[in-house]
Formats: C-alpha cells, structure tokens, sequence
C-alpha cells in the first residue's frame, strides 16, 4: 500500500508519501490520549466554539479543498465544492445540537435521584474512503469530537494530501493540538492500533471485507465498533410512481460522484406497468450526461478514482452482459487517457447476475423488470446489502407500510437516498452496524452511564 496522489483524470503521479512506522504511531496515540484529558474537561458550549469556527473555515477554503479531492480522486469540481459545503453543515449542526444531545436524561426510579449521562471513552480511530474524502471524515469525527473524544484518522492510500489539508483545518481553527491526528499507516500497522489499549473504539466507512477484518480485530479486543460499508441499493419505481420525476432522480443518484457512492442507487427495480417509459426516460438521460475534465463546471462524470476500479467494473458489466444483460448505451472504458467509463444503462438484469448481487462502483445502471408492486419489494430485498432504499408511488399511505417490510437501515420515498446531519445514517447486513450523524451518531461513541443515588 502506497500514499501517493495520482491524478485518475491524466494518470499522473504527483506525490508519494512515506508510511508512519509503529513506534511513529505509538508516538501519536500517546499525544492523541495526553489531548483527550484536556479535551473532555472541556464544556460543550467551548468545544462548540471550536467546532463553529472550524466551519467557518470550510466555507472560506471550500475552493481549495474541492480542487484536491478533483485532484486526487476525479471527482467534478461542482460536486466537491458542495462536499465541502455539507461538511460545514454538519460542523453547524453538532455546534448548535450537541448539549440537548449530551444533557443527562433525569428518569424517576426508587432512588432518590437517578440519570444517565454520555461521557467520551478516549480516542477514537477512524478508517475513512476516498470516494468523499472529506465528507465521511467529518460526519465521523464531529459528533466523536463535540462528545468529549480525541479522533485518529487512517484515511485511504490515494488522498493523501486531502488527508493532510483537514489535519491542517483543525490546527487553523486552533485546536488543542494532537486533538485531530491524519496518519499514513499501513493495514498492519493499523490492526496494531486497533489493538492498542489507548484505544478506545473504531469506526470504519469502507468494503464488507475491510469491514469484517476490522471487526474481527476489534471484537478480539472488545473495542465498540461502528461499520459503514457497501450497499447494492434499489431504486423501486412502483406501478402509480411519478415517472418523469422518478427518471430525474434516478439519473442523479446514480451518476453521482461518477457512481461511486455506497449509497447510490444501482439497482433500477420498476413495475411492469411503467417499465417501458421509466427506460426510455432513464436511457435518453444517460446518453445526454457530458463526461469529461473534472476541473471543468459543466462536467458531470469524471474518471474512476484508480484503475482498479475500472477494471472491476469492466469485469462486472462484462460478466452481467454473458449472462443475458443487454447494454443500453455505453458498456465500455472511454477510449482516452484516464480512468474513464461510459455512462451505462443494463437492461434485462436479474437475480443472480454480477451488477445485481454485487455493489458496483461506477456509473452503472442495472434496470430490473418487476411483475407488480409485490415482486419488485422482493427483488429489493433479495440482496446480502441493506444500506438505503429509495422508493417511488403517489400513495404515501401504501409506502410507509411497505417501509416496515424494506431490509435497509434508511427508506427515502420520492427521493434520492442521502445523509442529513439531523438523521442517523447506516445499514443493516453485510451493509454494517452502528449509525452515523444526528442524535443516534453522536451517542456512538460515548459511555452511555447510568448514576442512581439513594
């Protein structure tokens, strides 16, 4: 594993940057657990001014940052802007939130006085993707911090100087220093951290497999962990749907972030009854998405971030395709330099085909046909994933029922699936455990005490 910054629009290696040893990491623990006995005597309303201050800063950089993330994992320099944008939002939020979230909850028992208070545990690791290379790091590490802990970050190899820049915010906003720590760590000597006693938990946004060897070092010893990871969600169009609308959505939630996102939609599971407009509207949106220069405003779809990633979905569409998918339009790698490929559109996927059992990471669409509304809430479950689900119909009454039956750990109804600071974001399944953001994230993290006094 190499930290380097390599441009997947021009495959240009910029930089590389060397790995911390383990003494070199032990180093940081011991600096990250000397601030945390500052930090948590601190009282919310003071840490708030912190976190205030430091979203303040992210809107007067926003530029700056966004140009690394375009930079370093070819995100479209419009999109990064507003990533930037929402992490200052959630900085807001946890500023303005935190004390009703953290307040002791006074519960009358046969005590003469008893309630639960939520106190920090120390300092918290957390192993972050580069797919939103700064959003994930703050919807993780606001809530941690804002609760009393001090924050350690392993982010991914390839955004490095993403990485360093919020490192480089914290110490702007004049933060306790060592409070909020990036390091470049290999998988080994990461496993080493999650084993060390200063720390206290970890909280993981990545694969199912990263997920599960994480887990499995940290259930060894017994550290709480939090699990983010992928998701093959469905977007379920329902026989009375509003189908032009439902198309516009379609086509933004998949193509996002050039349909890296866990919480994309990629499989497109529509009624009979309105399958044939819902394609021809999903097609024709497709074909007319502008792919190019991620610097440029106008561009919509930008590189893959690494070449591997192109080749797995090279291998996904090709393997679909084999085993009777048929391609809309696009089904190939851009003849060009850089990670490129074509905005696609796979008609004819069923169970059982790689684009519908696997998470696809790119901008792949995987249209499925449904015989009626029951059949399509089947196809939607009838996945090993369960992060987020979007569904569409005019009756809302019929849709809250269904939500009870839907395997996700979030159901959004006439809209895109995304993360709100104010909901509590996460899945179910092989798509993890734990939540993130509002008032469920912030207690992820904290010793959630009970004090009865007689």
């Amino acid at each position: 594993m190499t930290y380097q910054t390599l441009n997947p629009a021009t495959e240009e290696i910029v930089r590389v940057y060397p790995e911390l040893s383990w003494d070199q990491a032990q180093t940081k623990i011991r600096e990250g657990s000397e601030a945390f006995l500052k930090w948590q005597s601190l009282s919310i309303e003071e840490r708030a001014r912190f976190v205030s201050r430091l979203g303040g800063l992210l809107r007067e950089t926003k530029e700056k940052n966004a140009a690394l993330m375009t930079l370093e994992m070819g995100k479209p320099i419009s999109e990064a802007i507003t990533e930037v944008e929402k992490c200052a939002r959630v900085c807001e939020f946890y500023a303005e939130q935190a004390k009703e979230f953290l307040t002791a909850e006074v519960i009358a028992t046969d005590a003469r006085k008893s309630y639960v208070r939520y106190d920090p545990l120390g300092v918290i690791l957390g192993i972050m993707p580069w797919n939103f290379p700064f959003w994930q790091v703050f919807r993780f590490a606001i809530p941690t911090l804002m609760a009393g802990n001090t924050v350690i970050v392993k982010h991914a190899p390839n955004v490095p100087a993403c990485a360093l820049s919020i490192e480089g915010l914290f110490s702007e906003a004049a933060f306790p220093p060592s409070l909020f720590l990036s390091l470049f760590l290999s998988n080994e000597t990461c496993s080493q951290l999650i084993a060390s006693p200063a720390i206290a938990g970890v909280s993981l946004t990545g694969s199912t497999r990263a997920g599960s060897a994480v887990a499995e070092t940290a259930g060894r010893y017994l550290k709480k962990v939090v699990l983010e990871l992928g998701g093959s969600d469905p977007f379920i169009v329902l026989d009375d749907a509003d189908v032009d609308q439902a198309v516009s959505w379609a086509i933004r939630s998949r193509m996002l972030n050039a349909g890296q996102s866990c919480i994309a939609a990629k499989r497109f599971i529509v009624s009979e009854k309105v399958y044939a407009r819902f394609a021809k509207g999903l097609l024709e949106g497709i074909r007319a998405l502008k792919v190019g220069d991620p610097t440029q405003r106008d561009t919509q779809i930008g590189p893959l971030a690494r070449k591997d990633l192109l080749e797995n979905l090279e291998r996904q569409v090709e393997l679909s395709c084999k085993a009777g998918a048929t391609v809309g339009c696009g089904g190939e790698r851009l003849k060009r330099k850089g990670f490129y490929y074509s905005p696609t559109l796979l008609e004819n996927v069923r169970p059982g085909m790689t684009t519908f059992e696997e998470e696809v990471f790119g901008p792949v669409a995987s249209l499925t046909l449904a015989k009626n509304d029951a059949e399509a809430l089947l196809l939607a479950n009838k996945t090993v994933y369960g992060l987020g689900v979007s569904l569409w119909t005019k009756n809302i009454s019929k849709a809250e029922t269904l939500a009870k039956n839907i395997e996700a750990g979030s159901v959004f109804v006439n809209g895109m699936v995304k993360s709100d600071p104010r909901l509590p974001f996460g899945g179910i399944k092989q798509s993890g455990y734990g939540r993130e953001i509002g008032r469920s994230g912030i207690h992820e993290f904290v010793n959630i005490k009970t004090v009865w006094i007689a």
